[in-house]
C-alpha cells in the first residue's frame, strides 16, 4: 500500500503521520501560542473602540489637540496596532517558526525523493 498525499497521488510520505508527529505538533503549538492571544487582544481592543464609538460619543468627541479627537486617535490606533501585530508576528515567525518549518520541509522533501 502506498502512502497518501494531499493531492491523492502515490508518495513516499505519509502526511497523516507527519501531521501527528511531535515536530509538527510543536510547530502548530508555537504558532497558536502567538496567534490566539494576539487575536483575542486585538478583538478586545477593536470592540472597545466600537463600543466606545456607540455608547460614549461624548468621550470619543473630546478634543486631544486642535481638531484631533479621542475617536480619531483610537481609530488611527487600530491601524498602528494592526501593523505592529503584523511586524511582531513576522519577527516571531522568523525566529521561532521558520527554522522548525524549514527542517520539517527538508525531511519531507528527502522522503519524497525516496532518501532516508
Amino acid at each position: 500500500m502506498t502512502n497518501r498525499r494531499i493531492d491523492g497521488a502515490a508518495s513516499g510520505v505519509d502526511y497523516i503521520a507527519v501531521e501527528e508527529s511531535a515536530p509538527f505538533r510543536e510547530l502548530k503549538r508555537r504558532q497558536r501560542s502567538f496567534v490566539f492571544p494576539m487575536a483575542v487582544a486585538f478583538l478586545v481592543w477593536y470592540f472597545v473602540y466600537v463600543l466606545l464609538s456607540s455608547f460614549a460619543p461624548d468621550f470619543m468627541a473630546q478634543r486631544v489637540f486642535g481638531a484631533i479627537t479621542v475617536g480619531l486617535v483610537f481609530g488611527l490606533g487600530q491601524f498602528v496596532t494592526t501593523f505592529a501585530i503584523t511586524m511582531g508576528y513576522v519577527a516571531y515567525a522568523n525566529r521561532r517558526l521558520d527554522p522548525g518549518a524549514e527542517q520539517l520541509r527538508e525531511e519531507l522533501e528527502r522522503a519524497e525523493r525516496g532518501e532516508a
